[in-house]
């Protein structure tokens, strides 16, 4: 499960929850988003500018001074533009800004993968349209709905040290869905496959697998 998986699979659990109820039986949730505005602006603006410094310096590159007020918007120009080039140098530079912070330690493997043309490309458009329009929902919907998940056991599993997605709304989504067990990784990121993540996820997975 990706970041991205959450903000194209997640969105819709309150939905299904509240219409098939009977139909879920368990939730196992990782990396919880709810794509707020302060979640955006934090990765997108001001917050991780600060953890990360060198890497923001390179994610601002490509976007002029007076345009880097509202940096989702300033890409998703140059994402849909005419030519080439200036879709794939600013395709190359959201991927990697989210390659090289999701993870708590550096991953060479990761930066290459989120370098490739063709998946950088792919992966910044969708996600940026996404984030362009706040996944379709009302700010704060996803918390406000929360109470749909009434019944249904589950886990939420977050990395303490989460760059894409601060801590405190997977906590917040603890505090509104008390069925689902709490899970606060530390010593990880973002990433599924950090090891705190990878072995609570199979933990949640053999316990409802039982």
């Amino acid at each position: 499960m990706t970041g991205l998986w959450w903000v194209l699979g997640i969105n819709f659990v309150p939905c299904l929850c509240s219409k098939t109820p009977e139909r879920v039986s368990e939730l196992i949730l990782r990396g919880i988003y709810m794509l707020t505005k302060p979640e955006l602006d934090w990765y997108y603006q001001f917050g991780v500018s600060e953890i990360h410094p060198e890497k923001w310096e390179q994610f601002i590159a490509p976007i002029p001074e007076d345009e880097r007020h509202n940096m989702i918007a300033a890409y998703r120009k140059r994402l849909v533009a005419d030519d080439n080039f200036t879709q794939l140098e600013a395709a190359k530079a959201w991927s990697i800004w989210e390659g090289e912070t999701i993870k708590l330690l550096p991953s060479e493997a990761m930066t290459s993968n989120f370098s490739d043309g063709h998946f950088a490309l792919a992966f910044a458009r969708i996600e940026n349209h996404f984030f362009t329009h706040g996944g379709w929902l009302e700010e704060d919907q996803l918390l406000r709905d929360a109470h749909k998940l009434a019944g249904i056991k589950g886990a939420i599993i977050h990395g303490r040290y989460d760059m894409p997605c601060p801590a405190p709304y997977a906590y917040a989504l603890h505090k509104a869905w008390p069925d689902a067990d709490f899970h606060m990784i530390e010593g990880a990121g973002h990433a599924f496959d950090e090891p705190g993540i990878l072995d609570q996820l199979i933990r949640a997975t053999d316990k409802f697998a039982d």
